[in-house]
């Protein structure tokens, strides 16, 4: 039987002892025991056992007869194959006749997630306040130092036209030494912008890569002094602005990130369509400037020597930061050209990631005398989609 009865004799002793050990483990233990013991397909040996049981002489605790249970298999057939009623649905509020319908056969391999509804966790800016905001676009041309910069009134005119069909109130300066520019910024800054959704300032100018521990990048005062990028966007800041909180401050920077030229690298001819630069390529850059002193923001009010968090700030950059920016003279840069032209087919439908998205693409497959490369892009602190206001007669987003 088991190896722990069997010194006990024969088998009927072996069983007697079974049975004995049984007894002191409760009126329930026997017919457990045998229930397991048929469970298990050793019928044989339970049957022994109820019979050792009932034929042993009758002594106080004496277990009964046991009736052992009749087992049947499990049908593991679908359910809608089952045969006989099959049972009721019930509603589970009342006047509902089912809350969750049963699928037709053709449904029943369909994805339950299909059912659910989708919703884009992404708000929108407000941007429906009439005029919509102030657009302050910065214009240097005329340098003491370094080259002028040909072709930048051809931009500066073409984005004084978008932003005012976009119902921005436009304010254009031109040919700003730093200070004036700081001066501007400052001045931009303590307006009241309670009646209006939103900020933008437009920056041309010739630019380099300074040290920096936000934004990078600096553009240039006609008298060859920089203000760095991250400067300019904390004048703009909640902290500084307070009237501007939760509102998008947005920033277009047409200057080189740095003096390096990138000669890109090969693809598929199936992978980009080349386009050829302007007959005069020009960059907005000049040599590199790291000097810390020259970034002194000491005597201005408005500067932090530490910066609160940036939010509801998009700085859109013509170039990769330390890559010189391609500007024809005759046609004006890469980099507005084509930002002017995606605004006004695309405005009304998209928003304005997506269409620096678009602008990032153009760009790029542009080439300045047949060699040169360019990239732009942006730092996007951006909390929800930007749509701008659809210009009259054009097509409302769906």
């Amino acid at each position: 039987m088991f190896p722990l009865y069997q010194k006990s004799g024969t088998r009927r002793d072996q069983a007697r002892q079974l049975i004995r050990d049984l007894e002191t483990r409760g009126a329930k233990a026997f017919p457990a025991f045998l229930e397991c013991l048929s469970g298990c397909g050793y019928q044989d040996l339970a049957d022994l056992l109820q019979k050792e049981n009932q034929t042993s002489p009758h002594h106080p605790g004496r277990l009964p007869p046991v009736d052992l249970p009749i087992y049947n298999p499990i049908d593991i057939r679908r359910p809608d194959r089952v045969p006989g009623p099959q049972p009721k649905e019930v509603p589970l509020h009342p006047g509902e006749s089912n809350v969750f319908p049963a699928p037709s056969p053709g449904e029943r391999e369909t994805d339950c997630r299909t059912r659910r509804t989708r919703r884009d966790s992404l708000q929108t800016y407000k941007m429906d306040a009439s005029p919509c905001g102030l657009c302050l676009i910065i214009n240097n041309v005329e340098f003491r130092q370094l080259s002028d910069r040909s072709g930048s009134d051809i931009d500066c005119d073409k984005l004084e036209r978008r932003f005012r069909s976009l119902n921005f109130i436009v304010t254009v300066r031109r040919n700003l030494k730093q200070k004036q520019i700081k001066m501007e910024l400052s001045s931009l800054a303590k307006k009241d912008h309670s009646g209006y959704d939103c900020c933008v300032v437009v920056l041309l100018s010739h630019g380099a890569e300074v040290s920096h521990n936000r934004f990078p990048g600096a553009v240039y005062g006609v008298d060859a002094l920089p203000v760095p990028v991250q400067l300019i966007t904390n004048y703009l800041n909640g902290q500084n602005c307070p009237s501007l909180q939760s509102k998008p401050k947005l920033f277009f920077i047409q200057a080189c990130g740095g003096d390096e030229k990138d000669t890109g690298f090969e693809v598929s001819p199936d992978e980009v369509e080349p386009r050829p630069g302007g007959a005069d390529d020009q960059m907005d850059a000049i040599p590199t400037s790291s000097s810390s002193d020259s970034l002194s923001t000491s005597d201005e009010p408005d500067a932090r020597t530490s910066l609160p968090t940036p939010s509801d700030i998009l700085v859109s950059y013509s170039t990769f930061p330390g890559y010189v920016s391609w500007r024809d003279t005759q046609a004006g840069s890469w980099y507005v050209e084509n930002l002017d032209r995606i605004l006004e087919e695309n405005a009304a439908t998209d928003d304005l990631v997506t269409m620096l998205m678009m602008v990032n693409d153009v760009v790029s497959q542009n080439s300045a005398k047949g060699l040169y490369k360019q990239m732009p892009g942006s730092f996007n602190f951006l909390r929800k989609h930007l749509y701008f206001q659809a210009p009259p007669g054009s097509r409302s987003p769906a």
